[in-house]
């Protein structure tokens, strides 16, 4: 089976598929540290010669490189498995290649957010810092030598006249031009695949996308201060992204569409079940009823943190499955398996145990082997491999994750 099939066959819960061979994604610096310590270096990255936004999956839309046997430009890709290229440029091929790991997905790069979105500007730069104006409008701050996520620090919905300004950017009357110009080519591209293709992702969520234009505080006590105002945000993301996938759909079959919160950390979720009940619930049951409307019968929600409470939320709201399961953060991989059996679940592996050697590994490796049985489960670490996991210990971990797959079916 190639990649989009053995992904159907695990969503269905077929016992008898082996899961896909898929990571979540690594840093940068890991990458870097394996070619050092025995990676062949064969298809390093090439970087962009221009400053292009490193927050949103649309910049991938600026690769303006196109060589034999590499997709068109517009394509966000994922590699092996779910790396957004939120992080940097996609830089596991080598990764993928070295342990014959399955096609990763491909995420349809089309516009979700604002149209037109805002020109990047440069404001403040300097050895150690770079401060400009993003593509969703946010300004951020970037620090160089860390070469971490950069923070905002002004964000563009800051009450309810910002939001209205804004809101004009939402309009349902120029939907065709949020899809690249070489749509037609993808369009030939994705039915003849042999990838699961994904709609949606960073940073589109009814928490996720609200936290990323208004900032955390400001959307906490706004919760509270005008609960209308986030109604009518996510009432109008809802019907944009509707509308979206509605001329997506109608032109391709989509295999699974990603919904990106992070609304949880190392306790629990940052908000409470009372405010995803009233603010969320209702929004993901228009947005999950139409998918299913319309064929999208796996629809997945990407949180960190510890949100095994909050799961039943999620279910009531359609969702059907939830990763990366982060067992860094509290979350047991079993526990979520036997209260939720139906849940399509990708994850669990704690990345933090990678770096102790094998006898860490295998324990960290043990739930896998039952759960792996049961179906609607793909493995691979709970978030992307930090730089402090050695080549030698990835390897005796996937070879010996991969092993566990191939002894499925």
């Amino acid at each position: 089976m190639n990649s989009r099939e053995k992904f159907k066959e695990v969503m269905q819960f077929n016992k008898k598929s082996p899961p896909l061979k898929w990571e979540f994604g690594y840093w940068g610096e890991t990458v870097d540290r394996w070619y050092e310590e025995g990676l062949p270096k064969n298809n390093y990255p090439r970087l962009p010669n221009r400053v292009i936004s490193p927050t949103s999956h649309l910049y991938s839309a600026a690769w303006n490189s196109i060589e034999s046997g590499e997709l068109p430009a517009g394509i966000a890709v994922t590699g092996g498995g779910l790396y957004w290229p939120t992080q940097g440029f996609p830089l596991d091929t080598d990764v993928r290649d070295y342990f014959e790991m399955d096609k990763g997905q491909i995420l349809i790069n089309v516009n979700l957010l604002f149209y037109p979105m805002f020109e990047v500007e440069i404001l403040e730069e300097d050895e150690e810092h770079l401060i400009y104006k993003d593509l969703d409008g946010v300004k951020r701050h970037f620090l160089k030598e860390t070469a971490v996520l950069p923070s905002g620090i002004e964000y563009p919905i800051k009450d309810r006249k910002t939001w209205n300004e804004l809101k004009e950017r939402l309009d349902l009357n120029n939907i065709e031009e949020r899809f690249p110009a070489n749509w037609d080519e993808l369009l030939a591209l994705y039915k003849d695949r042999d990838f699961p293709l994904a709609l949606g992702g960073y940073p589109y969520g009814l928490f996720g996308t609200l936290a990323t234009l208004m900032g955390y505080d400001r959307l906490f006590m706004t919760y509270y201060d005008d609960p209308s105002l986030i109604h009518d945000i996510n009432s109008s993301f809802t019907e944009l992204w509707i509308n979206v996938y509605s001329e997506v759909l109608r032109d391709i079959e989509v295999d699974v569409v990603h919904i990106w919160e992070d609304l949880s950390f190392g306790k629990g979720p940052m908000i409470s079940p009372a405010i995803i009940k009233e603010f969320m619930v209702p929004y993901y049951g228009r947005l999950t009823d139409f998918l299913r409307s319309r064929g999208v019968d796996v629809i997945l929600l990407d949180t960190d943190g510890y949100c095994f409470d909050i799961i039943p939320l999620f279910i009531e709201g359609g969702i059907t499955g939830i990763y990366p399961i982060e067992v860094s953060c509290g979350m047991d991989l079993v526990k979520v398996r036997k209260s939720f059996p139906h849940l399509q679940i990708m994850g669990g592996i704690p990345k933090g145990e990678l770096k102790y050697g094998r006898d860490r590994i295998d324990r960290a490796l043990k739930p896998v082997e039952e759960i792996i049985k049961e179906g609607g489960y793909i493995p691979f670490v709970d978030h992307l491999v930090p730089p402090d996991v050695s080549f030698e210990n990835f390897v005796y971990y996937r070879n010996k994750l991969n092993q566990i797959i191939d002894s499925i079916g």
